[in-house]
């Protein structure tokens, strides 16, 4: 993905704005005697001036709440809206003006709409998207045979799609999104709905396509296990406007502000509760202690080197909360801006 020591910029975006009319609801209507032939509007701000690059090979979530602009922003890196104001690349190309081309290398998986015809086998999808992509029969065919292998398809292609668990539709659309050999694959949502067995298996096709295959993947999601088994990058957007970008590991240092200490005891503490400022203790069974550290008051290391004093510890751990509450703390944070300003 390298080239002379510089890393190849898959997608690119500068200043992108974007915004819309939507109808005022601020008028009046009451006693209202004017009338409009067009109905009064107001600009609404989608996106806001937005700049950052992915590099070719990197797999980053782009996340934040609903309204965020996360869908807004999709659409336009893929050539479905204009931009107000700005420029954005996508592996060269300006994606609303060269959005034939770029639909060669590049796939999209949305978890809520197919590219599958919902009455037809899947291979016939197959067929039909290797006309679409004006790909040659016999290279398309061998394609297919080892998108099958590789994801589990044999007995899926030739049952009518809307015979298929959720679980093994999505696996059929990713292979389908592959047929072409795309170099970036846009995936919105690819877990929703999925029972757990499944969210695991997408979850896994989508990293070793990224790691083994090097496919750069752009990912939005609002399930913080997608972000944390797929990604090792996150930008997290919140009412237009970037508020993070950077490493997971990096999202959960900046943003973790509680620590969960767990301990296994050799034998029963009958002492007096451990008291200690930022810390709420648990006693859960005789020999079993848990402990949440507020890692703003006191470090979770110095909780534990009192803990090692008076307790007869066999095991412990020390977890950090889930990735939901750490995002959450992101949005909570940046609202919390905007209201400041």
């Amino acid at each position: 993905m390298s080239t002379g020591g510089h890393c190849e910029i898959a997608v690119s975006l500068r200043g992108l704005t974007r915004t819309f009319e939507r109808p005022d609801l601020g008028v009046p209507v009451r006693g209202l005697r004017r009338f409009w032939t067009r109905r009064p509007t107001m600009e609404a701000v989608a996106l806001h001036p937005t700049t950052f690059h992915v590099n070719a090979g990197e797999s980053v979530a782009f996340i934040g709440p609903n309204g965020a602009g996360k869908s807004t922003t999709i659409k336009i890196l893929t050539g479905i809206l204009h931009p107000t104001a700005g420029m954005a690349t996508v592996l060269g190309h300006v994606p609303w003006l060269d959005r034939d081309a770029l639909s060669r290398e590049i796939a999209t998986v949305f978890g809520q709409k197919s590219q599958l015809w919902y009455h037809l086998p899947a291979r016939d999808s197959f067929t039909l998207l290797t006309r679409i992509h004006d790909l040659d029969a016999d290279l398309a065919r061998r394609r297919a045979g080892a998108l099958c292998e590789r994801f589990g398809l044999d007995g899926l292609l030739d049952r009518p799609v809307r015979t298929l668990s959720l679980g093994e539709r999505m696996r059929c659309e990713v292979a389908a999104a592959l047929l072409h050999s795309p170099r970036i694959l846009f995936l919105d949502e690819p877990t929703i709905g999925l029972d757990v067995i499944a969210r695991q298996e997408l979850r896994s096709i989508i990293r070793e396509l990224n790691q083994r295959d090097g496919v750069t993947v752009f990912l939005t999601s609002h399930d913080a296990g997608d972000v944390e088994r797929v990604c090792d990058r996150a930008i997290v957007i919140h009412t237009g406007r970037v508020v993070f970008d950077g490493s997971i590991e990096t999202l959960r240092r900046d943003f973790v502000r509680r620590k969960t200490i767990s301990l296994e005891l050799s034998s029963p503490f009958t002492g007096e509760s451990p008291i200690m400022s930022g810390v709420v203790s648990t006693q859960l069974t005789p020999m079993r202690w848990q402990f949440q550290v507020d890692t703003t008051v006191v470090p979770a290391e110095t909780v534990l080197a009192g803990l090692i004093g008076r307790m007869q510890i066999a095991d412990l751990t020390i977890t950090d909360p889930p990735m939901e509450d750490v995002i959450a703390a992101i949005y909570g944070q940046a609202s919390s801006s905007e209201a400041v300003s």
